[in-house]
C-alpha cells in the first residue's frame, strides 16, 4: 500500500512549468512606456510636416512673411492660393492630365499583369518556366536608361502620353505576388469549374479573381501609387509644352526649380493686396498631390496587410 501510494503521490505531483521566451512574457510598465513614446515620437515626425505645409498653404501673404517662410502658428487663413491654383491654370490641367494617366496606366497594368501571374500559375501552360525566368531575370539584369530612351524615341514616343506609361506598364515583383497567390488558388474549386464547363477565361473571372481580392487591391495600390507620383519619365519624354505636364513634375518645377506659374509674379499673386504668396501655392500643390492617396489609401488599408501576408505566406 506504502508503494501504490508513493507512486500515486509521484503521479500526482505538479510538473515544473517551462520558462516561456522572452517575447512571450507580459509587457513591463517601463516597456509599455517607452513603446508609446516611441511611437508617439513617430507620429509627431509624420504629422507635424503634414500640419505646417497644410498651414503654410492656407496662410495670406503677411503670416508667410511675419514667419519667415513655414508657417507653424495659425494667422491670416485664405483659400486663395487653393482657388488659384484651380482656377483653370497649368496646375488644374496637370491635375487632370494626371488623372488619366493614373487610371489608364492603372488599367493596363493591372490586365497585364493578371493576366501574365495567371498563366504562369498554371503548372500546363506552354513555357511557363522559361517565361518565369525569363522574367525574374529582368529583375536584376536590365537594358539600361539610354537603350530605353532610344527605343521610345524609335517608336515615336517623344511629347506622347503613351511613353508615360508603357515603359514602366509592368512590374515583375507585383507580376511574381499575383502569381504567388494564384498558385495557391483551391484545386478543388478550378477542378469543380472545369468539370461545370468552364474555360480558362471563365476560371479567371469567376474563381481566381473573386478569391484574391485583397492581392489584387494591394497591388493595384502599388501601380496607381507608382503612376501618381512619377515624373522622371516626364523629364525624359515630355517636350516643354507645360499643357501636358502631369501634377507632379509641375510640383517639381514650382518647388525644386522655382519655376513661377505663368502670369504670376514672385511678389505674389492676385490683384494689387496681392494675399497669396508663391511658397503658400507651393504648399497647395504638395497638399493637392498627397489628397488622392490619403483618400484611396484607407479603402484599401483593410486589404493591404491581408493581401501582401498571404502573397508571401502562399510563395
Amino acid at each position: 500500500m506504502s508503494t501504490l501510494s508513493l507512486s500515486g503521490d509521484r503521479r500526482r505531483a505538479p510538473r515544473p512549468r517551462a520558462e516561456r521566451p522572452p517575447w512571450e512574457e507580459p509587457p513591463s510598465r517601463a516597456g509599455q512606456a517607452g513603446k508609446g513614446t516611441v511611437l508617439a515620437l513617430v507620429v509627431l515626425a509624420v504629422l507635424v510636416p503634414l500640419y505646417c505645409v497644410v498651414l503654410t498653404s492656407l496662410s495670406t501673404q503677411g503670416a508667410v512673411n511675419r514667419a519667415g517662410g513655414i508657417v507653424l502658428v495659425p494667422d491670416g487663413l485664405t483659400l486663395n492660393a487653393y482657388s488659384t491654383m484651380l482656377s483653370g491654370g497649368p496646375v488644374a490641367q496637370a491635375l487632370l492630365v494626371s488623372l488619366g494617366i493614373t487610371v489608364v496606366g492603372t488599367l493596363f497594368s493591372m490586365v497585364v499583369s493578371v493576366l501574365c501571374a495567371y498563366g504562369l500559375s498554371r503548372s500546363r501552360s506552354l513555357g511557363h518556366r522559361f517565361l518565369l525566368m525569363l522574367l525574374i531575370v529582368t529583375m536584376f539584369v536590365s537594358g539600361g536608361l539610354i537603350p530605353s530612351f532610344l527605343v521610345v524615341v524609335g517608336l515615336g514616343g517623344l511629347d506622347q502620353y503613351w511613353s508615360l506609361i508603357l515603359p514602366t506598364a509592368v512590374s515583375v515583383f507585383n507580376i511574381l505576388v499575383l502569381r504567388s497567390f494564384y498558385s495557391g488558388t483551391a484545386a478543388e474549386l478550378i477542378d469543380a469549374a472545369r468539370m461545370d464547363g468552364a474555360g480558362e477565361w471563365r476560371i479567371l473571372w469567376s474563381v481566381v479573381l473573386p478569391t484574391s481580392r485583397a492581392v489584387t487591391a494591394v497591388v493595384t495600390l502599388f501601380y496607381a501609387v507608382g503612376y501618381w507620383n512619377s515624373f522622371f519619365n516626364v523629364m525624359l519624354y515630355m517636350g516643354t509644352d507645360s499643357t501636358k505636364w502631369p501634377l507632379q513634375y509641375v510640383l517639381y518645377s514650382y518647388v525644386s526649380q522655382g519655376v513661377a506659374m505663368p502670369g504670376q509674379s514672385n511678389a505674389g499673386f492676385g490683384s494689387g493686396h496681392s494675399v497669396t504668396t508663391p511658397l503658400a501655392l507651393q504648399m497647395a500643390v504638395v497638399v493637392l498631390t498627397l489628397v488622392p492617396v490619403l483618400i484611396v489609401f484607407p479603402f484599401l488599408q483593410k486589404h493591404f496587410a491581408k493581401g501582401m501576408l498571404t502573397g508571401a505566406i502562399k510563395g
